[in-house]
């Protein structure tokens, strides 16, 4: 497979959507009830974020894979049962691998099942394309959302206790242990921001950000080309 080809137009176009023009939290303001639930740390953001992301990609590959073998008429039920297959699996794998972040998750990731967000990729995009950039937006949306849940919970996290992918090592694996770091020695932590009021505060403070980028970005002038100047030959 050519991978140059994720660098065409149509494919950046599909990055830069799911990464930001259509973020899923940011512009769509979806799937709200995970990311204020379980974003207290960013290791949660980050655990539930990829966990959200692989049923995305491979239930956009599986949804376009087989889009002409699906009646039209039972298209929605067909989808919610490969999303549900594939949950389960990833729900069996976070047991049985990374158990204490399983614990933490809890209810939420058999949950991802109800995520609209996947239910709609499947539908308006995965449904209608190839596999390629149908898993590339998966992918992209999924990277998009699990950026912003890292994001949020970092700042819930820092502004809370004062630390930063606390206990990554005993919820992804020793091999996270590196991201553990102290950022604030001795403090004692803000409560608000570890409790649901604090997760729709900084969502706030994030949405509000996006939009003044984005209205920064539309209102900066368009540069003219300089002129070319006729070279002297002497």
């Amino acid at each position: 497979m050519n991978l140059s080809i994720l660098f065409s137009e149509p494919y950046r176009k599909i990055a830069k959507d799911g990464l930001w023009d259509n973020n899923v939290v940011l512009t769509q303001n979806l799937a709200l009830c995970p990311l204020l639930a379980v974003t207290g740390t960013a290791t949660n953001g980050l655990g539930m974020g990829l966990a959200t992301m692989v049923v995305m990609l491979a239930s956009n590959a599986a949804v376009s894979a087989s889009r002409h073998l699906i009646p039209a008429e039972i298209r929605i039920p067909i989808f919610v049962l490969l999303i549900a297959a594939l949950v389960t699996l990833v729900d069996l794998f976070l047991n049985a691998w990374m158990h204490e972040l399983h614990k933490v998750l809890g209810l939420f990731i058999p949950l991802i099942v109800t995520n609209c967000v996947i239910l709609g990729r499947a539908e308006a995009f995965a449904s209608k394309q190839e596999v390629l950039p149908s898993m590339w937006d998966g992918l992209m949306m999924g990277v998009g959302f699990t950026a912003a849940m890292v994001v949020l919970g970092a700042m819930r996290e820092i502004s809370s206790a004062g630390t930063l992918f606390a206990n990554a090592s005993v919820l992804l694996g020793e091999s996270f242990q590196f991201l553990e770091t102290v950022l604030i020695p001795e403090y004692k932590g803000f409560l608000l921001m570890a409790l649901p009021p604090g997760g729709f505060i900084m969502l706030g403070f994030m949405v509000a950000l996006k939009r003044l980028f984005d209205r920064k970005a539309a209102e900066k002038p368009v540069q003219p080309a300089a002129p070319i100047e006729a070279a002297v030959v002497e």
